[in-house]
């Protein structure tokens, strides 16, 4: 019985880690992480798109749902005005399927 509740703490400590669960907030000092949004997708580092549910928002894949309290996010981001000010550069994309990083470089940003 032991083992088996360490086994589900693990898992579930797992799941939270790499969850993507984000909060926008509107001060550079209160961030985790500093974004970009890139007008071309060429340009990205991590091609994102936006899920309606927190469940969709699985590894560390670009599938992110933005949550409306910081307290119930994984990371704090900022959105930044230039491209020279931002630790990752991101770019919206239409359907699920082509969220995904461009390069494994900026992956440890998100974990």
């Amino acid at each position: 019985m032991k083992n088996f509740v360490l086994f589900l703490l693990i898992i579930f400590n797992f799941n939270i880690v790499y969850a993507q669960k984000i909060y926008s907030t509107s001060q550079s000092y209160k961030a985790d992480l500093k974004v970009y949004v890139v007008e071309n997708e060429y340009q990205a580092d991590l091609k994102v798109f936006k899920v309606s549910r927190p469940y969709e928002a699985k590894g560390n894949i670009g599938l992110w749902y933005f949550s409306n309290q910081p307290y119930n996010s994984d990371k704090k981001i900022f959105f930044c005005d230039h491209d020279y000010q931002a630790d990752l550069k991101i770019y919206f994309v239409k359907y699920k399927y082509q969220a995904k990083w461009r390069s494994s470089e900026k992956k440890y940003l998100l974990y």
